[in-house]
């Protein structure tokens, strides 16, 4: 399979899967000297923690954004560990090197053909591609694996709109809000995922507006709407129209961003500029 594009808006869309807790912790112990026994023996530890895995090692590289080392590491986990290659994958995605994780995703999935991680990793890897249609088939199953993951019905939601499959795509996005109500909060800062056109990047944030509405996260939805009005998929007209936004219509910042355009709600429900 051919594998172009580094694009780095596909990095909310990996799911790592669980990076062990004790991986955070330095993997060096300190020494402590044991108390001499009744005999001048030293007795044996009887807490004394087994050496961090290869694979402990390489999380705990990952925690501190040393990717090229983890990678080091976790190539020397079992060769049957599909945590193992699914995460080595990760860190190839993170630096950028696409090519490299979907190769270490297709062993996860050889290993376990059932992996619903490896399926959404796979699937983040076409759409850096602009395969749409493949990314959806992957998120798709990532999603009929593990059915109560949010992520892999909003990055299918994703593809779909990718494609161009408005409704299919905000039916998705719905179903994942059902499932995580913050999942459109879970980066900071506004971000869309789809790397098209300008018109598609539109269509996704008014898509995404809508998402985070419902998750009543009004000020993120009114910045989207602001990106989708700057990339044309949509006017004030429409956006008044749509019944899904008439709770903005009293929200100054909403109001605001409508003046921008020409268009002034100076009364609950007025839009006077509107022909």
């Amino acid at each position: 399979m051919k594998r172009i594009g580094l694009f780095p808006w596909w990095l909310p869309m990996i799911a790592a899967g669980a990076l062990s807790a004790s991986s955070v912790a330095l993997c060096a112990q300190e020494a402590v000297a044991a108390p001499a026994g009744p005999a001048g023996t030293v007795p044996a530890e009887p807490n004394a923690q087994a050496p961090p895995t290869h694979e402990q090692v390489a999380d705990s590289l990952m925690v501190h954004q040393r990717y090229q080392a983890a990678i080091e590491e976790y190539k020397k986990a079992p060769r049957n560990s599909v945590d193992a290659w699914n995460k080595m994958g990760v860190a190839y995605q993170l630096m950028y090197n696409v090519a490299e994780a979907g190769r270490c995703y297709e062993k996860a999935l050889k290993l376990d053909p059932h992996n619903a991680v490896a399926f959404n990793n796979m699937g983040s890897v076409f759409m850096a591609e602009k395969a749409y249609s493949q990314a959806a088939k992957y998120f798709r199953k990532a999603a009929k694996q593990d059915a109560t993951a949010a992520l892999y019905r909003k990055n299918l939601g994703t593809a779909l709109l990718a494609e161009r499959k408005y409704e299919q795509g905000w039916s998705e996005y719905q179903q994942a809000l059902a499932l995580d109500p913050d999942i459109f909060s879970a980066s900071g800062s506004v971000r869309v995922e789809n790397p098209g056109t300008i018109r598609d990047r539109g269509a996704m944030n008014y898509y995404m507006a809508k998402g985070c509405l419902k998750a009543g996260q009004t000020d993120q939805a009114i910045e989207y709407l602001r990106q989708a009005l700057n990339e044309g998929f949509t006017t004030p007209k429409k956006i008044i129209a749509d019944a899904q936004f008439a709770s903005l219509k009293d929200v100054p910042a909403f109001q605001k961003m409508m003046a921008s355009q020409g268009v002034y709600l100076t009364t609950p429900g007025a839009h006077s500029t509107i022909q």
